[in-house]
């Protein structure tokens, strides 16, 4: 059996299931309970400082 055939053989076998589980890990991480929170905060990170800049490391110092 020649490579191009192996790794197609692979490819569309165990290589797809691979992948689709790697989606599905994705999809729940995204969507697991608790998470809520942590995407809300991002969520509003470009409304944190509307009425002024947000102050520099340097300056907090």
């Amino acid at each position: 059996m020649d490579t191009y055939s192996l790794m197609r053989e692979f490819a569309d076998s165990w290589g797809m299931l691979f992948l689709f589980s790697v989606f599905m890990f994705v999809v729940f991480w995204a969507f697991r309970p608790g998470s809520r929170s942590t995407h809300d905060d991002i969520a509003n990170i470009p409304f944190r400082n509307e009425d002024k800049p947000a102050v520099s490391k340097e300056a907090r110092s």
